[in-house]
């Protein structure tokens, strides 16, 4: 992990919004929100819509770790709603950035509510997401056919490995309890409170936070506790397997003012899972995590917070953590689920220990103590070992000895101090063993494969994630002050009775170099080493410690504390050695290269230091150079080392060479480190073959975590016997050297020199900056190699000619035999200004000169042409073959014959002439198109399409001039990238080398040919100033950055080549990222003058100055002079007239017959003769001839073909950053060649006006939306909308078919589109102000879909939505001819339903779902043809349709009475009915009987 302080890296996340489907929702105004940490980008609001089309491009800076959890949310907002949330996806970014090529294409994310995760998929949205860092290259992925891209489920965005269809999972984490926090506030704040309170409680409030997939969880405050229980859990609901791949879990200490991290710890779902067959679900503990951060000392201002916060690593233990991890995947059909994804916390019960406690034992033996800072060397030094917060050892105080003047040595001699610490941990054992195990596979893996990357990837995952004891941290304390650390795994140093199962570095004395905590330990203030110890380690149980001693150096013995009985089981505390032995070193210094450029001239002046135990020597210092050759032999008399001698020849100890660049005033500049062990030889041992003498080998010297050059040396420890230094070998150096008291490496292992000859080709310089504000008028080139050397001739006026007037001088050397050992070529360019002074310019070091080696077997060393084997070339007609090529087997001569063969195709077994094309039909879209397979108008043999720049394809056409970069100034740092080697280019120089062996053999006599001044430079062109025509052509810009607030550019092309300056600021094109310009310019330039085109885009500002959005530039002289012909492209055909018209000037009959001349080629030849009567054949047998020139011997290579290049735009304010890409080529003529012809019509096509006629004649089982009140049967009052995708502000509705009863609505309704169309991208194309503010209109470009909705239209209240259906207009289902036929299905199996395309069927009638069916008649027309056969909307003229003989049921219950009577009575109020007439029975009753009542009681009375 590292801090954003030691490494701050800066990102750019580009998201793509392009499209929505399957929106969940009613007559919805959805819009997109992209969301990484606390940034927001919104697309624009689109109206009434399921299915929304953006393709709007956000672009957000980014720095932080890579798997750090942030998150990309897409959502919907409905401005009338308050933005209520439709779904949600979330993802890392890191995810994005290890995915192959760092984005995701064209994918489809899935849409999820996390309010309510039992309502499943709540949408798709397709959408590109990247993530660009300094450096990296974004390719653009294959163009997938719309059919693939619209398979939602097959393109889902989704890692590699994770499934489609992924289930929702609860996250269980439980906190049990937390040890060993640290003090917080007992100096000052403990002190106030106990005087006002009394009490001296603990000042700690700690608390447990989770941070997982965006959301928080915390645990209870407990107040005033070191060792706090919660015995909680929180609960995540997230999918699974998650997208987010790691937990924070963080002890913080609650705080009135501001809360602070105790300590962090992260979990990697991914090592606590496996998802094989026999798999689990992420599982953890119940474990102890340990958490690590700043040092346990309170300060007020702690500047190592950072590392409590997880970033960076920790220099001490802070506490651990009881806890464990469990997940369940949910049923989300059970009804007792919780639907939302709140965090929960709930309480879990008590646990006992995890695992048995046992006592450890922690041994430790300091050997050696050295390289210790001068800065400290002055006060008494001691070492603490601490295995965790309280059990820490020390070791004695003693004061430093000098080594040398930056370096001091604790002088412990004989006597090793000794520390021990014992503790009791739960025994977790076993998983350390495991991961000791699976360390010692993978370093015998590593050891017996040939592919090592992989296998070291995986040794460096192995990571325990179920932490048991702490690691060892090794303090340097002076004057009880902590300077510097050193951290140990303690799963390295742990003991096992199986050799497989114990630590690497366990009972081994181990080298460890301490470094400065946090901050400190990065940067240049950082590298330098504060000391290196050399120590012994031991951990295991208590009662297993019997060997602990086992394997130190031998020949020691104990010294106890005690004394009496039982001392003998007491570890010692220090070690006396009796048995050392008297070595001689012997350090062979031979050279460096590519060393660090320390000084602002952009040299430096190197010097090594080489430290080895107490002994410390140092080179000499050679100046301004960064390719020194010391050739230094330097002797370590008497080095004393303890132990056996076996032990010490077969594992001595390391040496360290540090490179210092020395300067006149102030310290020497660290400039790199490297590592190296002796070759250990014993007295009674023969110096002889095959061990000695030593080899010269390189080591990778380092400066930081960066490569900082290499070191050729070599070194041998000679043991001195009884008899003393006589017995040691002899010190032979070569005796025609007088270097004073400086030895030079001996012979024998110094390598064995030839004579070499150095050709250097001088040509010119170009781009060469001023120096010291001072422009460089009068320029030289040196070049130097091995001490010898060779000026250039003197540039007179570099602004008039910077071409150097002597091509070709050279020099002899003597360098070593093998290759590998040759000294690298300096070039160094000075500028010679009045009186007799000279200013560097800049430099290069030409590292390996292998490439420039001349092989007189390879005749195409530097592409250089020679003379001596005749080739021929015979061309020839046949009418019924294709272009192939005929080798004949002759040895004395070459004669290669071309036979051109005119394509024929196939069919039923005879071969047939084949169709011939419409040419005037085609233009040169077509060609491009063709190319990149979006529209195949014409066969695949267009145009290459080259995907990145031309000059990467073809070895940055140096085939024999080469371009070397001059550099100036101090180069940058890995933690400093202000100051990047591309900043250091003070220039370049072009020419290029060839060395060889003298005497030369007579073959390459033959090769130098007639001119023996220029050496093996023969027959190149001379380096005189030429006029050339430079043509320019660029055909469009894509995923440019935006450069406006709204998102977007108004992009325009400047082109600079020279003193002309072109800005096509008046065509600048409105709102785009991806423009198309289609523009061609002619610049008139003279080489080599002007030889960079730097082609830039800009953004278009109305007020103010335009912005650069980003710039390309190329090189053009290499280009025109390279063999490989890049001046005009060769095209696949031949033709005079048409869209694939010739462009060269030269045909190519004149351009092969130029090329055998060059190439001093007998031919070409045409025959036989006579055969061949029409001219243009020649034509057709010379392109083919030229299309396979690399099969010529000798002098062939691959010319360059018809192509389009793409070039990435890169700004300088944001340096390494791709801001999106360029697609151009570029032509060149010779002015003094025959003028060539009008430039290619490359402008953009012009969309095609048409006009889309859909007829919505019926429509059949619709939703019946609406009760009638009076009969009480459904019905709907349909009517269909419609129109094409981005015009929903030019929708169209039928008129209402009210009261429908069975769903079927009759309207013989017509709607009317006209549209622009693109034929080539299958694209309509819309051109509209965004606002009415807008400055200009802008154009879309969106796919040509129809969208037909049917609704239920009501008076009093918003219309009902029914159903919809897309058609994408290019590829829909077919119609179904009844609506019985008519099914769902037609939509959801596409692949099984014949497709059509309404361009090519033009008119189509028949039947389509959308919940119901609708049948409709589409026809589609030309804008001419419309005009000229005019229709009316609706049923208008002209024209017009049939009125649609509808049912007349508006007012069923006025016309039907008795029905509606019997409906209210039998079907709606039946029971009701009842009732009534039971009461009115009962009343009636009642009535009558109170009525009669008084009559019949009068008759009953009076007996009447």
């Amino acid at each position: 992990n590292k801090c954003l302080y030691m490494i701050t890296l800066f990102y750019q996340v580009s998201v793509t919004v392009i499209e929505a489907r399957q929106l969940v929702g009613l007559n919805m105004d959805p819009v997109v929100c992209v969301e990484i940490g606390d940034d927001k980008k919104y697309t624009q609001m689109k109206e009434s819509t399921n299915c929304p089309y953006y393709n709007e491009v956000t672009n957000l800076p980014w720095n932080d770790e890579f798997d750090d959890k942030e998150e990309e949310v897409i959502h919907s907002k409905n401005l009338l709603r308050s933005g209520t949330l439709v779904g949600s996806f979330k993802l890392d970014v890191g995810t994005v950035y290890s995915h192959p090529e760092h984005q995701f294409f064209h994918k489809w994310a899935l849409l999820s509510d996390p309010d309510d995760i039992t309502a499943g998929c709540k949408g798709y949205i397709k959408c590109d997401i990247a993530v660009v860092g300094k450096g990296d290259n974004i390719k653009t992925p294959h163009k997938a056919t719309e059919t693939d891209e619209d398979d939602i489920e097959g393109n889902l965005l989704l890692p590699e490995g994770v499934p489609a269809e992924r289930q929702w999972a609860r996250y269980y984490v439980k906190i049990y309890r937390a040890e060993g926090l640290p003090k917080m506030n007992t100096s000052i704040m403990a002190n106030v409170k106990k005087a006002f309170i009394g009490e001296n409680k603990d000042l700690v409030d700690p608390y447990v936070q989770i941070l997982f997939a965006g959301q928080r969880g915390k645990t209870s405050i407990q107040k005033s506790s070191y060792e706090p229980i919660w015995n909680e859990q929180i609960v995540f609901t997230e999918m699974f397997p998650p997208l987010c791949k790691r937990m924070k879990v963080q002890i913080r200490d609650s705080d009135k003012v501001n809360d602070v991290a105790l300590g962090t710890h992260f979990i990697d779902l991914r090592k606590i899972a496996n998802d094989g067959d026999k798999g689990f679900l992420p599982t953890l503990g119940p474990a102890w995590v340990n958490m690590y951060g700043s040092t346990r000392s309170y300060t007020i201002m702690d500047e190592h917070q950072d590392l409590n916060e997880g970033l960076g690593e920790g220099v001490s233990f802070r506490a651990r953590l009881l806890v464990s991890l469990g997940v369940e995947i949910l049923d989300t059909s059970s009804p007792d689920i919780m639907s939302s994804t709140e965090v929960q916390v709930e309480g879990v019960p008590n646990i006992s220990e995890v695992g048995k406690v046992e006592e450890f034992f922690l041994f430790g033996v300091f050997l050696e103590a050295t390289m210790i800072d001068r800065k400290i060397g002055d006060k008494p030094i001691s070492f603490e070992v601490t295995i965790d917060l309280t059990r820490s050892g020390f070791s004695v105080s003693l004061y430093a000895s000098q080594t040398f003047r930056n370096y001091f040595h604790l002088p412990y001699f004989e006597r090793k101090p000794c520390i021990y610490i014992k503790s009791w941990w739960q025994d977790q054992r076993r998983r350390l063993y495991n991961a000791n195990i699976m360390d010692n596979i993978a370093d015998k893996l590593v050891s017996q494969s040939t592919t090592l990357i992989p296998i070291k990837m995986c040794k460096n995952n192995i990571i325990t994630p179920q932490h048991s004891i702490p690691d060892v941290y090794i303090w340097m304390m002076s004057n009880n002050k902590r300077i510097a650390y050193a951290r140990v795994p303690s799963k390295d140093i742990l003991y096992s009775g199986v050799d497989e199962e114990t630590g690497k570095d366990c009972g081994k004395v181990k080298t460890i170099f301490f470094k400065l905590p946090g901050k400190k330990g990065f940067g240049a203030a950082g590298w330098t080493v504060q000391a290196k110890t050399e120590i012994y380690l031991w951990l295991g149980l208590n009662r297993q410690r019997k060997d602990f001693l086992s394997g130190l150096p031998n020949g020691f013995e104990e010294n106890k504390m005690l004394k009496g009985p039982g001392s003998q089981s007491a570890p010692p505390i220090s070690l006396t050695y009796t048995m050392k032995q008297i070595f001689q070193l012997r350090v062979h210094m031979y050279q460096a290269r590519s060393l660090f450029a320390a000084d602002s001239s952009g040299l430096s002046d190197p010097f090594a230091r080489v430290f080895f135990s107490t002994h410390s020597q140092v080179t000499e210092v050679l100046n301004e150079t960064l390719c020194p050759t010391w050739d230094q032999l330097m002797v370590y008399d008497n080095v004393e080392l303890f132990g056996e001698v076996g032990e010490l020849r077969d594992d001595p100890p390391i040496i360290v060479i540090e490179i210092y660049d020395q300067d006149t005033v102030g310290k020497a500049e660290f400039m790199g480190r490297t590592f190296a062990k002796p070759i250990t030889k014993m007295a009674d041992e023969h110096y002889g073959p095959p061990r000695f003498p030593p080899q010269l080998e390189y080591y990778q010297i380092y400066r930081g975590n960066c490569a900082a050059g290499e070191m050729l040396a070599a070194f041998e420890l000679l043991q001195i016997g009884p008899h003393g230094k006589a017995d040691l070998p002899p010190i032979d150096g070569p005796t025609d050297m007088d270097r004073g008291p400086i030895l030079p490496v001996p012979l024998g292992i110094r390598p064995v020199l030839s004579k070499y000859r150095i050709e250097v080709l001088f040509w010119g310089l170009r781009d060469l900056k001023r120096v010291n504000l001072v422009a460089v008028d009068r320029p030289r080139v040196d070049i130097e190699c091995a001490g010898k050397g060779v000026q250039s001739s003197l540039i007179q006026n570099y602004k008039k000619n910077p071409n150097f007037g002597t091509l070709v001088k050279m020099f002899e050397v003597d360098l070593p035999e093998n290759e590998l050992l040759h000294p690298p070529l300096n070039i160094r360019v000075v500028d010679c200004r009045a009186f007799g002074r000279y200013t560097l310019v800049g430099n290069h070091a030409v590292t390996t000169l292998r490439k420039f080696i001349y092989r007189a077997a390879d005749k195409h060393a530097n592409n250089l042409n020679t003379q001596g084997t005749h080739t021929h070339i015979h061309a020839r007609t046949h009418t019924h073959m294709h272009p192939h090529t005929h080798k004949s087997t002759h040895t004395s001569l070459c004669p290669y014959t071309f036979i051109w063969k005119k394509k024929k195709r196939k069919k039923g077994g005879d071969e047939v002439e084949e169709e011939e094309f419409d040419e005037s039909m085609l233009d040169w879209w077509s060609k491009y198109f063709a190319s990149i397979e979006t529209l195949m108008e014409v066969r695949p043999s267009g145009k290459m399409v080259y995907p990145k720049e031309l000059e990467n394809e073809f070895d940055n056409f140096e085939d024999w001039l080469h371009t070397f970069n001059l550099f100036r100034g101090k180069a940058g740092d890995d933690d400093d990238q202000n100051m990047a080697d591309e900043d250091r280019i003070i220039g370049k120089f072009k020419g290029s080398l060839c060395m060889y062996k003298v005497p030369v053999s007579d073959e390459m006599q033959r090769e130098m040919g007639f001119d023996s001044n220029m050496g093996m430079f023969q027959n190149i062109p001379t380096n005189d100033p030429i006029n050339v025509l430079v043509r320019v052509y660029i055909i469009r810009a894509t995923d440019l950055h935006p450069a406006d607030i709204n998102g977007k550019a108004d992009p325009y092309i400047a082109i600079k080549l020279g003193k002309s300056d072109i800005k096509d600021k008046d065509n600048y094109i409105s709102k785009q990222l991806n423009p198309i310009f289609g523009k061609s310019f002619d610049i008139e330039a003279t080489f080599p003058i002007d030889s960079t085109l730097t082609v830039s885009v800009y953004d278009w500002d109305l007020v103010g100055t335009d912005d650069l959005i980003g710039e390309t530039k190329l090189d053009l002289e290499n280009r025109y002079y390279s063999k490989h012909r890049a001046i005009c492209g060769i095209p696949s055909k031949y033709a005079i007239h048409g869209y694939n018209v010739w462009r060269d000037p030269l045909k190519p009959t004149q351009i092969l017959a130029k090329l055998c001349k060059e190439g001093k080629l007998d031919g070409p030849h045409y025959g036989p003769g006579g055969r061949v009567k029409v001219y243009l054949k020649y034509e057709h047998l010379a392109l083919t001839v030229l299309k396979h020139w690399e099969d010529i011997p000798r002098v062939g290579c691959k010319l360059i073909p018809e192509h389009v290049e793409t070039r990435p735009l890169l700004n300088p304010d944001k340096p390494g950053i791709e801001q999106g890409r360029i697609e151009m080529w570029v032509d060149m003529f010779p002015k003094d060649m025959p003028a060539p012809g009008p430039a290619i019509d490359i402008s953009p096509r012009k969309p095609k006006k048409f006009e889309l006629r859909v007829i919505i004649w019926n429509t059949d089982e619709v939703i019946l939306e609406d009760d009638d009140i009076f009969t009480g049967e459904k019905s709907s009052d349909i009517f269909v909308r419609g129109w094409l995708k981005g015009q929903q502000e030019d929708k169209q509705d039928t008129d209402v078919h009210y009261h429908s009863l069975t769903g079927e609505g009759l309207f013989n309704w017509r709607f009317i589109y006209p549209f622009d169309y693109l034929q080539a991208e299958e694209k309509i194309v819309i051109s509209k102000k965004e606002s009415m503010f807008a400055w200009d209109e802008t154009e879309y470009k969106i796919p040509a879909r129809l969208n037909l909705q049917v609704w239920d239209a009501d008076h009093f209240s918003a219309d009902d939505f029914l159903g919809a259906i897309e058609l994408d207009l290019n590829r829909f289902p077919r119609g179904a001819k009844t609506a019985k036929q008519c099914s769902i299905n037609m939509v959801l199996n596409e692949k099984d339903i014949p497709m059509v395309s309404i361009f090519k069927q033009m008119r189509i009638k028949g039947w389509w779902p959308f919940l119901g069916k609708v049948e409709a008649e589409l026809q589609l027309m030309t804008a001419e043809e419309a005009e000229k056969n005019p229709v009316g909307e609706g049923r208008n003229e002209p024209e017009p349709l049939e009125k649609p003989n509808r049912p007349d049921t508006a007012f069923l219950w006025f016309l039907m009475p008795f029905k509606a009577i019997k409906n209210l009575i039998c079907n709606q109020y039946f029971w009701l009915t009842i009732k009534l007439v039971v009461a009115l029975l009962l009343v009636l009753i009642l009535g009558l009987f109170i009525y009669s009542m008084p009559g019949y009681m009068a008759k009953k009375l009076m007996g009447v």
